[in-house]
């Protein structure tokens, strides 16, 4: 450590603490936030790649609330070895706006009490751009897990939220090395740009023997039916675009057996317009983070509006067939395993869907070593 002189700041540690005389600096905080379930196994591989030995940071959870329940949250925590968020904000339901200004008013008060050397947000939903916007407000370094992803559609919600995210974090973590070629020619320094892979990826792979260990539904056998997800607001919040796509899964269970977890969104806006679920479709409540590995690792294909689905059917050789006019993920339909499909088509896709997709670079299970290794650079002690 450079001893002090007449005149000059002592120095500080990554978390602007001043660095003790004769000793090691304390270990900088990292807040890794969370706002809804598929900001978890992204997160996860990172915790988990933080808790190794020697330590770099203190690694805390903070959870913004925007998914909130057992069945999506809670339960993810426990499969996932993850440990109770250590600050909760408590911010959930609302409009776009209103989520996320009261997670950002939620989040600036609990920085200003327990300020972090840096923030880690994953994804692109609202609660993840509130928290980042809050700790750069705050001049709290950021990182986004997950950087570089572009759907091309400017008007969806979650577009607008990754380049957002983008354009204001000092680390951008790309899953793969197109991403991050792309992010640094949109303007963004190298410097800031780092290909890591796959978090996702780790944590299904961490995981993925325990979940084939685990029993499937009663009554649907290995290799004998097909798996639907639609969470989306452009598929599910139009009473007309929703009941097109309910009737598109009821025609194509009569050609491939399907198992529907639905989603608490889509549920409800079943519910609210009227709508039946499809007829001849087993209808699931949301299942916990294993079983939902066990019904992938056990079907024939996955027809999903899901980004993190995509990706994992991608990692384990599902077919998969996207319910969206684009993808964020072009990377899985290079390699060959996922088709952009339209609910008409989606009948026929079913007995002729994409084969297995090549193998990936980088998603190989050690994206949470990459993002450690760039944090041991960006948190390095006091010298």
């Amino acid at each position: 450590m450079t001893p002090e002189r007449p005149g000059r700041t002592p120095p500080a540690d990554a978390g602007g603490r001043a660095c003790p005389k004769g000793g090691a600096p304390p270990l900088p905080e990292v807040h890794l936030v969370a706002a809804a379930r598929p900001n978890l196994p992204k997160l996860a591989a990172l915790w988990h790649a933080l808790a190794e030995a020697p330590p770099i940071c203190a690694p805390l959870l903070v959870h913004t609330g925007q998914h909130h329940d057992r069945a999506m949250f809670g339960d993810l925590l426990e499969d996932l070895g993850l440990p109770a968020p250590a600050i909760s904000l408590g911010v959930s339901g609302g409009s776009h706006a209103e989520l996320t200004g009261r997670t950002m008013i939620a989040a600036e008060a609990a920085w200003r009490t327990r300020r972090p050397a840096l923030v880690v947000v994953a994804g692109d939903v609202d609660g993840a751009l509130a928290a980042g916007l809050a700790a750069r407000k705050l001049g709290i370094r950021l990182a986004h897990l997950e950087a570089g992803l572009r759907s091309g559609e400017a008007d969806m919600p979650e577009e607008i939220n990754r380049r957002a995210l983008d354009a204001i974090s000092d680390l951008l973590w790309a899953p793969d090395a197109a991403t991050a070629v792309r992010l640094v020619a949109e303007g963004y320094g190298a410097e800031r740009v780092r290909a890591v892979g796959n978090a996702m990826v780790d944590s299904l792979l961490r995981h993925l023997p325990a979940a084939r260990a685990r029993p499937l539904p009663p009554g649907l056998a290995p290799g004998g039916y097909g798996i639907v997800t639609l969470h989306r607001p452009a598929n599910v919040d139009s009473r007309e675009r929703l009941l097109h796509l309910i009737g598109a899964v009821e025609r194509a269970a009569e050609r491939l057996p399907l198992a529907w977890p639905l989603h608490p969104r889509t549920r409800a806006r079943m519910e609210a317009f009227g709508l039946v679920p499809p007829r001849n479709v087993r209808m699931l409540p949301p299942l916990r983070y294993l079983d939902f590995l066990a019904l992938m690792a056990g079907a024939r294909l996955v027809a999903t509006d899901s980004g993190g689905v995509q990706e994992e059917a991608a990692a384990i050789g599902l077919p998969c067939l996207t319910l969206r006019a684009s993808t964020e993920r072009p990377v899985t339909l290079a390699a060959g395993g996922n088709r952009l499909v339209t609910p008409e088509e989606l009948p026929a896709a079913v007995l002729l869907p994409p084969g297995r997709a090549a193998p990936i670079p980088l998603w190989d299970g050690q994206a949470g070593a990459r993002m450690r290794a760039h944090l041991a650079e960006v948190l390095a002690p006091c010298r």
